[in-house]
């Protein structure tokens, strides 16, 4: 039997999930021309996440979570949190764009981490793949992460 890669089976899980998100209903009030994504932002925390992103999107995209590892291997990248966040975020881009979406269309993400204490390295680094408005966002600190990871990363995106 033939060991399906993680990457191979979260490209199939997104593929699986998006066919049967095709049409999740209406617009609020029947508004033909509302817009889908509204990132709404209290202005309470300076930090790189929305306090809620509201979908009434026809397309979501659930993503797999997504560790630092060399695309078609299972195989970390050396250095620590910081080249594995952007490996991390380099392959959720790669999926997105497999699939039609763009980095923008990413409405929810959700980080888990190793150490907590490195939330602030894999904010410096999710800052530059997100701009304002920035998906909704959580993160929690665990002990063991997959083929010993510093963070898993999991979005939802929206069109």
């Amino acid at each position: 039997m033939k060991k399906i890669s993680w990457m191979t089976g979260s490209i199939l899980t997104m593929s699986i999930l998006l066919a049967g998100c095709a049409n999740v209903g209406d617009r609020p009030n029947g508004a033909k021309d509302a817009k889908p994504v509204e990132f709404i932002d209290s202005g309470r925390y300076n930090l790189p996440f929305s306090d809620a992103v509201q979908v009434s999107a026809t397309k979501l995209l659930f993503m797999s979570g997504t560790i630092g590892a060399e695309p078609g291997s299972d195989q970390l990248v050396k250095g620590g949190i910081e080249p594995e966040s952007r490996q991390a975020l380099d392959n959720i881009k790669t999926a997105l764009e497999s699939n039609g979406y763009e980095m923008t269309d990413v409405v929810k993400c959700t980080v888990m981490l190793a150490d907590i204490a490195e939330w602030p390295a894999f904010n410096e680094v999710y800052k530059t793949y997100f701009s304002k408005p920035y998906p909704a966002r959580s993160a929690f600190g665990g002990t063991q992460l997959v083929y010993g990871a510093r963070l898993e990363l999991e979005c939802i995106a929206a069109k």
